[in-house]
């Protein structure tokens, strides 16, 4: 089954290996944004069955993100996992409180990301 994922990161190297990996190996259609404003506007228009949210980005950050979309009626039910560079268990806690489906480590490895992705939002 193919699945759509939204993919709102900074960084174009991320976006795009993300990418590559999600269509790849799993055969998702991918719509990516580079900003938190950006993924906010294309989540309306294009309706994911899940977010990937970088959680590092400048202007709106990922935190700031997921809450502007759980605001919205029309984007508000859709899972948001979240993708960061920070380990500490306090950040992990900290993001674990937003009520986000995951948090994925960067760097993450291209050929599990769509399995991780799966097994988090019960695809699998």
């Amino acid at each position: 089954m193919s699945h759509r994922i939204l993919i709102i990161d900074d960084e174009d190297d991320i976006r795009e290996v993300a990418a590559l990996s999600l269509e790849t190996v799993a055969g998702w259609d991918v719509v990516v944004a580079s900003s938190g404003a950006q993924g906010l506007a294309r989540a309306v228009e294009y309706q994911p069955e899940a977010i990937l949210l970088d959680v590092m980005m400048p202007g709106m950050d990922g935190p700031t993100t997921f809450r502007e979309l759980r605001k919205n009626p029309a984007t508000a039910h859709i899972p948001v996992l979240l993708l960061t560079a920070k380990v500490q268990s306090s950040d992990q806690r900290r993001f674990a409180d937003l009520g986000v489906e995951a948090v994925l480590f960067k760097p993450f490895d291209p050929m599990t990301l769509s399995s991780q992705i799966a097994t988090a939002l019960g695809w699998s």
